[in-house]
């Protein structure tokens, strides 16, 4: 009999130490909820990183940030998931700073050249990206000779030259290096034309002329300082160049 007394005040022991353990949790865990839901941890600052097409203002704005949230209710995935959604931003890393800081690095992409496309302007990116469409000519390399399948902003560009298109791109990318520029770019044959002037044009295969931009970097010096805007420079393997007055 007294055993049985014994196991009954032990269970009730446990008992009360259970509801005790679980009342302390709970408070713990309403006290943990109106810390952290506080407006010690509203959010009263957001710092832009590596931006440079937009500015700080118009970044948040795209991500949907906003000062006097949550800091912890606050979506960085939903944030991440908006800036992602415009074509000029090509990746971005968001975190959280304690106690109330947001801060959003993007890469952002660059119009490297340009598609006339009727009386339109398609800008892209050195991957080809779509960023834009314009109705004023930009002043960046025209792409030209190329018959558009695809033009929506956000999206690769498409075209039945697409192969010529990319190796052109890489060459456009190349050319940057060697303080040269090409105002237009024809792709419509295997051989293609770029124009350095009006009248004063370099003609190969995209392989041809990126292997030779040292040669042509001093040929257009020499050229330039002979006063001479018009011509042919035509570009072929093994270092192979010729030059001729003659413009077509």
């Amino acid at each position: 009999m007294q055993e049985k007394v014994k196991v009954r005040k032990k269970k009730k022991r446990k008992k009360k130490r259970y509801l005790l353990k679980l009342f302390i949790l709970l408070i713990s865990a309403v006290f943990l909820y109106f810390f952290f839901t506080s407006s010690l941890f509203d959010i009263q600052k957001i710092t832009i990183e590596n931006n440079n097409h937009y500015t700080k203002e118009q970044l948040i704005s795209l991500a949907g940030a906003r000062t006097g949230e949550n800091l912890f209710k606050a979506s960085l995935s939903q944030m991440k998931e908006n800036l992602l959604a415009d074509p000029y931003v090509k990746n971005v890393k968001l975190k959280k700073r304690l106690p109330a800081e947001v801060v959003i690095s993007v890469q952002e992409r660059y119009e490297d050249a340009a598609v006339p496309y009727g009386n339109k302007y398609i800008l892209i990116d050195s991957e080809g990206m779509v960023l834009r469409i314009s109705d004023v000519e930009p002043a960046m390399t025209l792409i030209t000779g190329i018959v558009v399948t695809n033009m929506e902003p956000g999206t690769p560009m498409e075209a039945e030259q697409n192969a010529s298109l990319t190796d052109t791109l890489k060459l456009l990318q190349k050319v940057k290096k060697h303080e040269l520029y090409f105002k237009k770019i024809d792709i419509s044959n295997l051989v293609i034309k770029a124009y350095i002037y009006d009248q004063l044009i370099c003609e190969g295969t995209p392989e041809n002329i990126m292997d030779n931009l040292d040669s042509l970097q001093e040929v257009v010096y020499d050229l330039y300082t002979k006063g001479i805007e018009r011509g042919v420079i035509r570009m072929g393997s093994d270092e192979y160049f010729s030059f001729s007055p003659l413009v077509e």
